[in-house]
């Protein structure tokens, strides 16, 4: 299956703070807020999401096309995301701006609060789907994730009017979108992802219910953190995934990203929803466990031990054969 991933592409920095966000806070002055976090430490990481969602289907052995606008000095992240198996002939390289930068504060209770600079990311609105498609060959899927607002809503009805299926993954773009491109991101898509919180936010941007959501998707994923993940279909009962327990200290920038993409490895391998949540799950762990979205190493037979003993040995049929390999 060629998987296109359109969406952001970023540079991380990533600091942790040891205390805690809310002790900081003073309930009657929350109208006038001026803090400042000393933390211990500092990565500076590649990420964006469709960069993190690429990385990990082109570390699951997919060669997904990378689709986004990025500044100068791209070369040497181009070069990192080639060797993991990722196409990016299609990124589109800015003359005037910086590439989106994402700077996140994590607590010691895994609370964030992180800020993003768009930069080069605004010029995403002016790539054309029918001509990626022209110079790379037809196309099997595309994950509409955050991105600049224009170029997610255009990317969505360039599928629509090409016939290509497509993933609606708008994540925190919903905050800033208005209710009629809300709506357009849910024309038809295979899957729609979001998390626990973004699930009730869409339904608030978009004026539809859950059940009006899911009368307009073919699948809906909505991931809950340590407590699993859903998969939720029209006149079917849901399809609940617990997670799979980390086995050290875990830092949470970048686990929806890699659960999206071992999710969208297994559907192009013709596996099921519940596999495919078994695995998003697995690999989401496994980012958890690493500082940075792409800091970590995959290894198919850790993988599929982390999968056999969450959830049954049965649980590996049909990835132990994908997977066995990947070391």
């Amino acid at each position: 299956m060629r998987i296109a991933v359109t969406g952001s592409i970023a540079e991380d920095h990533l600091m942790v703070y040891p205390g805690r966000f809310t002790e900081q806070f003073i309930a009657e002055s929350l109208d006038k807020v001026s803090l400042s976090f000393l933390v211990d430490e500092l990565e500076i990481r590649a990420g964006g999401v469709a960069a993190n969602i690429a990385f990990g289907l082109g570390s699951l052995g997919l060669r997904p096309l990378l689709v986004g606008a990025v500044g100068p000095g791209f070369e040497e992240y181009r070069a990192r995301l080639e060797r993991h198996g990722v196409d990016t002939g299609p990124v589109r390289v800015s003359e005037t701006r910086h590439t989106a930068r994402f700077v996140c504060t994590t607590d010691r209770d895994h609370n964030q609060i992180g800020s993003f600079y768009a930069g080069a990311m605004s010029e995403a609105r002016l790539i054309d789907l029918r001509t990626v498609q022209e110079r790379t060959g037809a196309l099997d899927l595309v994950v509409v994730s955050p991105n600049d607002p224009e170029a997610m809503v255009r990317h969505t009805r360039e599928c629509t009017e090409l016939g290509i299926p497509f993933v609606a993954d708008p994540s925190q773009q919903l905050a800033r979108m208005a209710r009629d491109d809300v709506r357009a991101l849910l024309a038809g898509p295979e899957f729609l992802f979001t998390n626990e919180y973004e699930s009730v936010l869409i339904q608030e941007r978009s004026g539809w219910t859950e059940q009006q959501i899911l009368g307009r998707v073919g699948g809906w994923v909505i991931t809950r953190g340590a407590e699993g993940a859903v998969v939720q279909r029209a006149g079917h009962r849901p399809v609940v995934v617990k997670s799979v327990p980390p086995s050290g200290a875990t830092e949470p920038t970048g686990a929806g990203d890699a659960f999206r993409a071992g999710f969208l490895a297994a559907v192009a391998w013709g596996l099921g929803q519940e596999s495919a949540a078994r695995l998003g799950s697995a690999l989401a762990t496994t980012v958890l466990e690493s500082t940075g979205t792409q800091q970590y190493t995959l290894s198919g037979p850790d993988l599929l031990g982390r999968i056999r003993d969450t959830y049954g040995v049965s649980a590996v049929d049909g990835l132990a054969a994908r997977l066995a390999a990947r070391r």
